[in-house]
């Protein structure tokens, strides 16, 4: 058995604690203390960027060795179980949907397909589809309506449960839409292929992907800035086409989710391998194992508390309880990962998974 690279999971923990600081800032409440709410946004879309793109680096590494030595036998097996957990996950993901619109793991079912078709391709048309995807996406905005199907007041998707709704949701205009999201699989997917040891392609890595999300960022704002002539419409206009938010994903967005996803990624990796012994270390690391449990308790669970004890409340709570409670309910998630894994291997959804799929 390959031995895993702590970084890997020290950024899947980081990723996981950021979509529970958003994700309960969503469906809790988020007006407040300007200080908070600037605090909260930033992981805005690029906690879950950073995930998807771990996702692709995962299925990398679980890739690599059976390509390299093409051994058709291990990569046909292999093959199989990326299916499997494909199907798995969509399965999970639809079957909480109604206490949580906004999931992804039914979105990384279908990237994960898209990944099998190009699973033998060489490393540059693996780059060059995620591009092309990030890059038709405003091609595709210019046909349809990005709004179809959204109350955005509510967050509601009105036709979801409609043929025609569920595939536009999925693939356009979802939270997480197939194009142009599966890029940042493809692109994990693609870092995953290098030389992950290799401290001086790591802190390049770093550099350069910290050097473009910082230029992207500056950038967006003097032109939005620019352009509005202090206009609040023009402002908000120009944000949604140039800037960095997650919704509508267009081009400037994801390039700005790449960038950031590889740079904490490649820190996380030079961290792990620069402090292994290091209680906050090994912590993250344990935590970052159990991503999916997480992920899918921080709904049931994390969510449902909430909503149990007062259900009128959703979406009303200042934002300093959202994210003092999101930090909390993390807490208790890194607590439970280091008790949990003193005499297992994997987490409870983890097992599961590994049951079904094999």
């Amino acid at each position: 058995m390959k031995e895993r690279i702590i970084g890997i999971d020290i950024a899947r923990a980081l990723a996981v604690i950021g979509m529970i600081i958003v994700n309960f800032k969503v469906a809790l409440g988020e007006n407040g203390l300007e200080w908070v709410k600037l605090f909260a946004s930033i992981f805005d879309g690029k906690a879950a960027a950073t995930f998807v793109v771990l996702a692709g680096v995962g299925l990398a590494l679980m890739t690599n060795s059976a390509l390299q030595n093409n051994d058709s036998q291990k990569l046909k097996s292999v093959r199989k179980r990326i299916l499997k957990r494909a199907l798995f996950l969509f399965i999970v993901g639809l079957s909480y949907i109604v206490i949580w619109p906004a999931d992804i793991l039914h979105f990384y079912g279908i990237y994960m397909l898209v990944i099998l078709l190009l699973l033998s391709c060489n490393e540059k048309i693996i780059l060059i589809s995620g591009i092309t995807l990030t890059l038709l996406y405003p091609l595709l905005i210019s046909f349809w309506d990005y709004e179809t199907g959204w109350n955005f007041k509510t967050l509601a998707y009105l036709d979801f449960w409609t043929l025609n709704g569920f595939f536009r949701n999925l693939f356009f205009n979802g939270f997480h839409p197939v194009i142009p999201w599966t890029s940042f699989m493809l692109v994990g997917f693609w870092f995953g292929k290098q030389d992950l040891k290799n401290e001086q392609f790591i802190k390049k890595a770093f550099w350069i992907s910290l050097i473009v999300f910082i230029v992207i960022q500056i950038l967006s704002n003097l032109v939005i800035s620019f352009l509005s002539e202090g206009s609040q419409q023009t402002t908000s206009e120009l944000t949604e086409i140039i800037g960095t938010n997650p919704m509508p994903p267009l081009p400037i967005y994801m390039f700005n989710g790449i960038a950031i996803s590889i740079s904490i990624i490649s820190a996380c990796i030079v961290i792990g391998k620069k402090f292994p012994t290091s209680i906050i270390t090994l912590a993250l690391n344990k935590t970052g194992q159990l991503a999916l449990t997480f992920y899918v308790a921080h709904v049931i669970i994390g969510m449902g508390i909430i909503e149990a004890v007062n259900p009128g409340k959703m979406g009303n709570y200042p934002i300093e309880f959202s994210v003092a409670y999101a930090l909390g309910f993390s807490l208790i998630c890194i607590l439970f990962a280091v008790y949990w894994l003193k005499n297992r291997v994997s987490g409870p959804i983890e097992w599961i998974m590994k049951k079904i799929i094999g």
